[in-house]
C-alpha cells in the first residue's frame, strides 16, 4: 500500500480507481478467453436470426412444436415448462363480466412449488378461481395488477402483496412478491415469499444491531447491499453506493482514516476496524466499519466485504450524557460555592457567645438544621447576647425562603434588631414594633416571624411574639409552652401595629427552648400535635445542659422529617451566685 494516504474524497477516489484498474489488468492477464463454437464472418447475421419462433416463444433443433402444424397447442407447451420453474408459478386465464371487465382469474396450470409452508401449491389449484384459492389477494389488489399486464402489455416486476389468510391452524401472514407477463391473452405469473426464515432472522439481527453489510466486486464493479446497510444510508436497496460514491459521504476530517481502511482492503489486507462519520441526507452518522477482502487462488483480491454498525444513537447518548455531566458539575460547583458563602455567612451571622453569657449566670447552645442536606443556611436566625445595660437579648426568627436570598433577608432583620436593641430603655414590644415597620416599609420584603425578649438581672423574661411558635420551658421535669395571648401578626403584614409583651419569672435550673416552625411543621400532622411531641421530648432532657439537650432532641428526629429549615436555641438559667462570680 502506498504510504501516502489521500486526505480528501477526490484524491481518495482517484487513488482507489488506479488501484482497482491495476487489479483488473492483473486479473485480465491471467484470465481465459471464451471461444465461440461457430465463428461468424464479419457482418454475418446471428445464427438464430430468421428462424420462425413458436407461439410459445421457443425454437431451434429438437423443439417439438416448431412447425406449428395443425393441432399444435403452444399453451400446452408453456404449461409443460411450469414444473421446471423454482418459484410458485401458474398460468392464469382472465374471468370477465358482461361488460368485459376482469373480475377474477382461473388457474389453468401450475407447478408444485409452495411460496410458504402454509400456502397451497399452484398445481392443487388448477381449474379454480384465484380469489378462491388466494382469498387474501382481494385486499391487496392482485387481480387489478394482473389485469394491467393484459391491458398495458407491461410485465409486472416484484409486485409486493402483504398476504393474510385464515387457515385451520390459525391466521397467517407473509409478504409475497409477484412477477407476471402477458402470454397471448393469458397471464404467466410467479410469486415467492419476500424473505425466507433465515433472511427474516438476518433482517431482525441487522435491525437490533443497527448494522448492515455490503459486497463490492472489484473486477466487475457489481455492488450488493443488505437491507440493513441501505437503511443506514437511507438509499434505495436496488441502487447501492459504489466505493467512490461511498467516499463522497465521508466527512473530510475522517477521509484519511477511511482511505487507510479502504486501500488496505483493496491491497488484500484485513485492516482493523475503524470509526468514521458520514453525511446521510444532511445528517451526520457515526459508523464502525470492519472489512474482509476475498482473495482468489492467484493471490489477488477480487471482492471486498464491509460490515457497518451504526453508532449514531450511542454517540448522541454519550454526547447528551457528557453535556448533562458538565451541567451537573457546573451546578455542583455553583451549589458548593453558594454553600461556602452561606456557611461563612452563618458563622458570621449566627455566633454563640457562651463566655459573656456565663458571666451573667446563663449557659446557651444553638443548632441549625437545614431542610436540604447540601444547604448551609436559610432564613432562620437567632440572637443571644449581653447588652450594655446588663440585660440579655434573646431572639429567634424565620425569614421566608431558602438559600442566599433568604440569608440576605435574615441578615437584614438580624442586624436591624441588633441596632435597635442598643437604644436605651427599649423593651421587647418596642423592638418588635420597630422591626415590623421596617419590613412593612420595604415593598420587596417578605413576611417573617420572630420571638424577641430580654432577660434582666432579676431573671425575668419579658418577650413579644410576631406570629412565631411559643417558647417551651422545662422546669422540674415538666415542660410547657409559654402563654401566647399577646402574640401579634407576622412581620410585614400590618404597618402601625403595636406589639404587646408578656413576662415570665425564670428560676435556677430552668431550661428555655426557642425554635422555628421547621421543627414542628409536618405535612401529615397537626401543628399542635407536633408541638406536643416536641414538649414531651424536652421533658426527657431534665438535668441536661443546653448542648446535651439539643443533641438529644435532634437525635430523636430523622433528617427527612424536617421539611423546612430549623433553628433551635436552648438557654439554661444558673444561680445568681454564679452570675455574681
Amino acid at each position: 500500500m502506498s504510504p501516502l494516504i489521500p486526505q480528501d474524497p477526490d484524491a481518495l477516489k482517484q487513488h482507489l480507481a488506479r488501484e482497482v484498474q491495476g487489479l483488473r489488468e492483473a486479473a485480465r492477464r491471467g484470465a481465459g478467453v471464451r471461444l465461440d463454437r461457430h465463428p461468424q464472418p464479419e457482418g454475418a447475421p446471428p445464427e438464430d436470426e430468421g428462424e420462425e419462433l413458436c407461439a410459445c416463444g421457443t425454437a431451434g433443433p429438437g423443439h417439438g412444436c416448431g412447425d406449428g402444424g395443425e393441432g399444435h397447442d403452444p399453451w400446452e407447451c408453456v404449461c409443460a415448462t411450469l414444473p421446471a420453474i423454482p418459484l410458485s408459478a401458474a398460468l392464469f386465464t382472465p374471468v370477465r363480466d358482461g361488460s368485459g371487465r376482469t373480475v377474477d382469474f382461473t388457474v389453468q396450470a401450475g407447478n408444485h412449488v409452495r411460496a410458504a409452508e402454509w400456502l397451497e401449491a399452484p398445481d392443487r389449484q388448477i381449474g379454480r378461481r384465484l380469489l378462491e384459492v388466494q382469498p387474501g389477494a382481494a385486499v391487496g389488489g392482485l387481480v387489478g395488477a394482473l389485469d394491467s399486464v393484459l391491458t398495458t402489455g407491461r410485465a409486472l416486476k416484484a409486485y409486493a402483496l402483504d398476504y393474510t389468510e385464515q387457515r385451520s391452524d390459525g391466521l397467517h401472514r407473509t409478504k409475497l412478491l409477484y412477477d407476471a407477463s402477458s402470454c397471448g391473452g393469458k397471464v404467466l405469473a410467479t410469486w415467492r415469499a419476500a424473505h425466507n426464515r433465515m433472511e427474516l432472522l438476518s433482517l431482525d439481527a441487522q435491525y437490533i444491531g443497527s448494522m448492515g453489510w455490503g459486497t463490492w466486486d472489484l473486477l466487475s464493479g457489481e455492488v450488493a447491499w443488505s437491507e440493513g446497510l441501505s437503511s443506514i444510508f437511507r438509499n434505495d436497496p436496488s441502487r447501492p453506493l459504489s466505493l467512490a460514491e461511498l467516499c463522497d459521504t465521508v466527512l473530510l476530517d475522517d477521509v484519511p482514516r477511511f482511505g487507510k481502511f479502504l486501500l488496505a482492503l483493496v491491497d488484500g489486507e484485513e485492516p482493523s476496524g475503524t470509526e468514521i462519520r458520514c453525511s446521510v441526507l444532511g445528517e451526520v452518522r457515526t459508523l464502525h466499519l470492519v472489512g474482509h477482502p476475498v482473495i482468489a487462488t492467484d493471490g489477488l483480491p477480487w471482492s471486498v466485504h464491509i460490515i457497518a454498525r451504526d453508532l449514531t444513537s450511542q454517540v448522541r447518548s454519550r454526547q447528551r450524557l457528557a453535556a448533562t455531566r458538565r451541567q451537573s458539575d457546573r451546578l455542583r460547583e455553583e451549589a458548593a460555592a453558594e454553600r461556602r458563602v452561606a456557611a461563612a455567612l452563618r458563622e458570621a451571622l449566627l455566633p454563640t457567645r457562651p463566655a459573656e453569657l456565663a458571666q451573667a449566670g446563663l449557659s446557651v447552645a444553638a443548632a441549625y438544621l437545614p431542610a436540604e442536606a447540601d444547604a448551609a443556611v436559610g432564613g432562620d436566625w437567632y440572637k443571644c447576647r449581653l447588652l450594655p445595660d446588663d440585660r440579655i437579648l434573646l431572639a429567634i426568627g424565620d425569614a421566608c425562603g431558602h438559600g442566599l436570598s433568604a440569608v440576605a433577608r435574615m441578615a437584614q432583620q438580624r442586624h436591624a434588631l441588633a441596632g435597635l436593641a442598643h437604644s436605651p430603655g427599649t423593651h421587647a414590644g418596642q423592638l418588635t414594633t420597630w422591626l415590623n415597620e421596617l419590613l412593612c416599609a420595604d415593598a420587596a420584603a417578605e413576611t417573617a416571624t420572630a420571638v424577641i425578649g430580654h432577660i434582666d438581672g432579676e431573671r425575668r423574661f419579658r418577650w413579644a411574639c410576631a406570629g412565631h411558635p411559643a417558647p417551651l420551658l422545662l422546669r422540674d421535669g415538666t415542660a410547657s409552652a409559654l402563654d401566647t395571648q399577646h402574640r401579634g401578626p407576622l412581620f410585614g403584614l400590618l404597618p402601625g401595629y403595636e406589639y404587646a409583651t408578656a413576662t415570665v419569672e425564670l428560676l435556677p435550673g430552668d431550661l428555655l427552648l426557642l425554635y422555628t416552625d421547621g421543627m414542628v411543621e409536618r405535612r401529615d400532622e397537626d401543628i399542635a400535635d407536633s408541638i406536643d411531641t416536641l414538649r414531651k421530648r424536652l421533658m426527657g432532657c431534665r438535668g441536661l445542659g443546653p448542648q446535651d439537650a439539643l443533641d438529644r432532641i435532634m437525635d430523636a428526629y430523622a433528617p427527612e422529617e424536617h421539611e423546612d429549615d430549623t433553628c433551635l436555641v436552648a438557654l439554661k438559667i444558673g444561680s445568681r451566685r454564679a452570675a455574681r462570680r
